[in-house]
């Protein structure tokens, strides 16, 4: 009964997910240019730095998509790297993660490695994030590290999410095809 209760619990949250947030695919990327809420911390942690309100702030929803469409729209990742650390929200898996995409795409594996990290240091459960590191591992050739990223990806979000469908595609490309993601 537990397992039943908690399928139909992330049924239906996916389910709202889907119905409150617009979906925006992209060949390239999954994830929308709206940051998600930042995980949710103990009291402790709350104390210490709580930024939360970021996700409510007019100017930093701004920001983050201007750097969005500047990553997605016109593939201008040096400028996406300045607007996103200029939010001040670099703590933040989503920011963090778009930072790490960046890197990547202009060929900096050894930093793109350091954001992605951040990211998940930030939210664990940062499914866009699992993603993209994953593809990092395969554009580096590790199989192994890639296919355990999708392993992640199907414990957090399932087996039919984008992010889990896209990074399960990318793996059944044959090794040494080249492909850049």
């Amino acid at each position: 009964m537990t397992k039943f209760a908690i399928r139909l619990l992330t049924l239906t949250m996916y389910v709202m997910a889907l119905v409150a947030v617009p979906l925006v695919t992209s060949a390239y990327a999954a994830g929308g240019d709206e940051p998600s809420p930042p995980p949710t911390k103990s009291s402790k942690d709350k104390k210490k730095s709580d930024k939360s309100s970021s996700i409510d702030d007019p100017k930093f929803i701004e920001g983050y998509r201007t750097a969005y469409a500047t990553i997605y729209d016109r593939n201008d990742y040096a400028a996406a790297i300045e607007q996103l650390k200029a939010l001040g929200h670099e703590d933040r898996a989503d920011v963090a993660n778009l930072i790490g995409y960046s890197y990547r795409k202009l060929g900096d594996y050894k930093v793109s490695q350091i954001w992605y990290e951040r990211a998940l240091q930030a939210d664990p459960n940062h499914v866009r994030t699992w993603q993209y590191y994953g593809l990092w591992q395969l554009e580096q050739g590790n199989r192994d590290q890639a296919q355990y990223h999708l392993n992640k990806i199907g414990q957090i979000c399932g087996t039919d999410c984008a992010e889990y469908r896209s990074l399960a595609a990318a793996l059944e490309k044959p090794t040494g095809t080249g492909l850049v993601y």
